[in-house]
């Protein structure tokens, strides 16, 4: 799946400052599928999280990542919308949104998930708290694609212009439970394992 024209605009001009400026390295590109849809679930610590998952991936494969209701004014809307987003809103168990990102990801795209929920540090019109949450879990067992850990590190720190590091794991175990007929209890066992694969990649870092 190629990115549309935007996402391509954006990841241009990000390439300089991120591999430039914040002397971003990214590690693990090996472990990510060449081909077919997955789940790419990573910790959540800066708004900014979503901009360096994404441009190592770039320009072969492109994220489709959900976005909170709140930021779909106009014109951030647009802009949302022109680069793949789609809307999620949190705190309802939003079915739409999973029915959504489970049909992309079996057409074969990737989908960014962040299983914490919300970054961990409050912000100006933070009002969810982070802990782990099975959404990420749920669309990789029901789209039957595989569910690939990752971490960052450096994006709360931009101000200093210290060094952005990401991590892409290997794609998690978990083909003895998809065919758990209890998708909730399925969803709750993989969420714990994949936290745990994400707490060490983040702790490699």
């Amino acid at each position: 799946m190629r990115p549309p024209l935007v996402y391509h605009v954006i990841a241009v001009l990000s390439w300089p400052i991120l591999y430039g400026l914040f002397r971003l390295r990214a590690r693990g590109r090996e472990n990510l599928p060449a081909t077919g849809g997955y789940v790419l679930a990573c910790n959540h610590i800066s708004s900014f999280d979503p901009w360096l998952l994404g441009l190592p991936l770039w320009p072969r494969r492109w994220l489709r990542f959900m976005a909170k209701s709140e930021l779909y004014w106009w014109p951030l809307r647009l802009l949302l919308e022109s680069v793949g987003a789609f809307r999620v809103r949190r705190g309802l168990g939003d079915l739409d949104a999973i029915e959504t990102a489970v049909q992309l990801a079996r057409e074969g795209h990737v989908i960014a998930m962040y299983p914490e929920g919300t970054r961990r540090e409050k912000g100006l019109v933070k009002k969810h708290e982070a802990r782990p949450r099975s959404g990420a879990a749920r669309i990789a067992l029901e789209a039957g694609v595989p569910l690939v850990p990752a971490a960052v590190a450096g994006t709360d720190r931009l101000l200093t212009l210290g060094p952005l590091r990401i991590a892409y794991g290997a794609p998690l175990e978990i083909e003895d439970l998809r065919a758990d007929d209890d998708l909730r209890a399925s969803s709750q066992d993989v969420t714990e394992r994949l936290m745990a694969r994400i707490a060490e990649l983040e702790a490699s870092l």
